[in-house]
């Protein structure tokens, strides 16, 4: 309690800045479903409030989600015969008995049926959700409201939109289209900033800034008339509390109905696993959530919402990421953001009604880019072939037919994919209702030792998870997979995550017997099969125009070269840089003869799910043979720190402004750090191209620009840490 006290203020400002964020969603989210623009609103609100008091997770943010809006839309357009109003009626009613359902999958420990579907699956799945989304919003962000239909035929109809707009001179139909696009350049280059004192306002924030500011300006300053129409324009009821709908129950044992709460269900249970399990990754904590007392709060917080008029309650990643981004450590910060939020629809009503409905339509088509984006199907391709087919399959029927149907046809092609890939369809009909998990503590070496037979996909991984759950994080898991002639992509994407998590607590995850398999690609998720015993011996060495230079630059050195990826990055994660982003894998190796030098390529990731950032760069580690102080440098900012959450304060030296000026340097021991920067290493670094160093005592990591090094840029880096470490051995040997 005293902790959770002291960090009010913390969780405060969290809250202040996630809701500058839910505002506008909330509101787009609602507009995007044809519902009233308020029960996004509402959904936040009692989201907030009630998951914040059951949640069994701590950093999560809860509201309206992206992942229904094309539910909520075929349901709202559809119920009510075209009647939206009356449609937007019984879509409450579907929203309260979903609500109850996901209540009953808490209570029933069923959180673990996100397992049961295929990664790349889900992935095609949300691209579709992308594409449905961008359809739409790209019409009403240029000012045009009047098209519909299925995704890929609102799709075809922008060419029709654009020509209204390039053959008009009227501003009632160019000021709405200035200004969407100009909002979307926003969300576009909001990104690009370095500067902090933008970044202290969401990107999402300062599009309704923008078109809040547009309508004041013809309203006080111009002497025309506002030419964007209020059919453009938001509306709220008059009396939020007097006004409240009533969900209408007429039509609850139809097929149509019970077909929404099922979407509705199985959408918002997917999209908050998910997103439960992303949030977790990112948590400096560490901390694991609680699922099924999740599921249980989102189910209550789902039905009250409906009562009052609001739309359904998930987990939502991107909100979940400013959260953890801004310093919110407990659940108090949902807390916050949703009374943040009752507070700008009580007081700022008036503002809100002039925001216009093309800003609030940029910021869901670069929310549907986000999802749709080129880059995730590449980043499939990358894993495999396979995958990207799954992919494309459950894209394609998704948006040809509804979410159920493509979900279900991906989980599908995924299973005859592998039947393919096998070519056996044995090994999983026969198999599947087989116990193929066997677990036991060796006596001699204290070990867990787990022994997987026949096959582990999506359709048996629940068997592994549930044993893998019972060894405590802080042992030594050993994961045997010599029996098994078959692991698929979304087994090995989750295995990564327990390597991760014994990591963090001190343990060792230990994968073992997959030396007879073989991987299509280099990627650590690929699947992995059994090879036929003439193929056991092959080898694929196909380099890359930078690996063969990093290979040639390593026989320079006298170094050892390893092209592989690999995901043992356990050393890694006791750095401060890492302590709240998700490492994936390292290559690339060099490493010299006596192992003190290791130099890699790094992919990590910032964010999660929609707002994740995959980076890819190049570090050195250094091991020494002494203790040198704890301490990270770093570029410094124009608030006076770094970009990225540290507990460590800035350390001046009158003696050399310019070099406090410059940089942060912060540690555990401010003495000690003052006594290994003395004036010789303070003009080391005022001289040299600047590079991020962390010290955790017997090891350095060097960073350089967050992206890969080119060669010459590797030999200034190790030419920089050579004369760093000539500096750092004189010091400590003269001692």
């Amino acid at each position: 309690m005293r902790d959770f006290i002291k960090e009010i203020p913390k969780n405060l400002f969290a809250g202040f800045v996630v809701s500058l964020v839910a505002l506008p969603l909330g509101l787009g989210l609602a507009i995007a479903s044809e519902a009233p623009p308020i029960s996004g609103v509402i959904a936040s609100i009692v989201g907030g409030t009630v998951v914040a008091i059951m949640g069994g997770s701590q950093l999560t943010i809860t509201g309206p989600g992206n992942g229904l809006v094309i539910v909520l839309l075929y349901a709202i357009t559809s119920l009510g015969g075209g009647d939206l109003y009356q449609g937007y009626l019984y879509t409450l009613a579907a929203i309260i008995v979903s609500g109850i359902l996901m209540f009953l999958f808490g209570v029933f420990r069923l959180g673990a049926l996100s397992e049961f579907f295929p990664s790349s699956a889900l992935q095609g799945m949300l691209a579709a959700i992308g594409v449905g989304i961008l359809s739409k919003q790209v019409h009403v962000m240029i000012g045009i409201t009047s098209v519909s239909g299925k995704p890929l035929e609102v799709l075809s109809k922008i060419p029709e939109s654009l020509n209204i707009l390039f053959s008009s001179s009227s501003m009632e139909i160019i000021l709405p289209a200035l200004l969407g696009i100009l909002s979307l350049l926003i969300l576009i280059f909001y990104s690009k900033l370095r500067n902090p004192i933008f970044k202290l306002i969401p990107a999402p924030m300062w599009v309704v800034f923008l078109a809040i500011g547009l309508n004041y300006y013809y309203d006080l300053v111009s002497s025309r008339e506002y030419p964007i129409g209020s059919n453009l324009l938001i509306s709220l009821p008059d009396n939020i509390w007097s006004d409240l709908p009533t969900p209408d129950f007429g039509i609850a044992l139809t097929l149509p109905f019970l077909s929404t709460v099922f979407s509705i269900t199985l959408i918002s249970s997917i999209e908050s696993l998910l997103s439960i399990k992303a949030v977790d990754k990112l948590d400096p904590q560490k901390r694991r959530s609680n699922v099924n007392k999740d599921l249980r709060a989102l189910g209550v917080a789902t039905a009250l919402s409906g009562m009052v008029g609001g739309l359904n309650v998930v987990t939502v990643i991107a909100r979940s990421s400013v959260n953890v981004n801004n310093g919110g450590t407990n659940r108090f910060a949902n807390m916050s953001h949703s009374l943040m939020l009752l507070c700008f629809i009580l007081l700022f009503q008036e503002q809100i009604q002039r925001i216009a409905l093309p800003a609030l339509a940029a910021i869901l088509v670069y929310t549907g880019y986000k999802l749709a984006a080129p880059s995730n199907f590449l980043r499939i391709l990358n894993i495999g072939k396979e995958q990207a087919a799954i992919f494309i399959v459950t894209l394609i029927i998704t948006l040809t037919n509804d979410l159920i149907t493509g979900i279900f046809l991906g989980i599908a092609t995924t299973f005859l994919i592998h039947v393919v890939l096998n070519k056996n369809l044995f090994l999983f009909t026969r198999n599947l209702f087989k116990p193929n998990v066997l677990m036991y503590l060796e006596e001699e070496t204290g070990n867990y030792y787990v022994s997987v037979k026949n096959f582990c996909s999506f359709l048996n991984f629940f068997r592994l998870k549930s044993k893998l759950d019972e060894i405590p994080e802080n042992e030594h898991a050993v994961l045997d997979f010599s029996l098994c002639s078959f692991v698929d992509h979304t087994v090995m994407e989750g295995l990564n995550e327990y390597r991760r998590g014994f990591t963090r607590k001190g343990g060792a995850f230990e994968i073992i017997g997959l030396d007879a398999h073989t991987a299509d690609t280099q990627h650590p998720f690929a699947i992995r099969k059994s090879l036929p015993t003439n193929d056991f011996f092959r080898i694929n060495n196909n380099l890359t125009k930078r690996q063969l230079s990093l290979q040639k630059l390593s026989k320079i050195l006298g170094w050892g070269y390893r092209p592989e990826a690999s995901s043992d990055t356990k050393e890694l994660e006791r750095f401060d840089f890492f302590k709240a982003k998700i490492i994936n894998y390292q290559f690339n190796e060099l490493v010299n003869e006596s192992g003190d030098f290791h130099l890699f390529d790094l992919s990590y990731s910032e964010g999660a799910f929609i707002s994740k950032d995959d980076i890819v760069s190049s570090f050195l580690l250094i091991n020494l043979k002494f203790d040198i102080p704890v301490f990270i440098l770093d570029r410094e900012n124009l608030l006076g720190g770094i970009n990225e959450n540290t507990i460590y304060k800035d350390l001046d030296f009158p003696k050399h402004p310019d070099f406090s000026k410059r940089f942060f340097l912060g540690g555990k021991k401010a003495s000690e750090i003052r006594s290994l920067f003395d004036s010789k290493l303070i003009f080391f670094f005022e001289s040299h191209a600047y590079f991020r160093v962390e010290s955790i005592g017997k090891s350095l990591l060097i960073k350089g620009k967050s992206r890969l090094s080119s060669i010459q840029e590797i030999k200034q880096l190790l030419a920089f840490s050579t004369e760093l470490m000539s500096i750092i051995n004189n010091k400590y040997l003269d001692k």
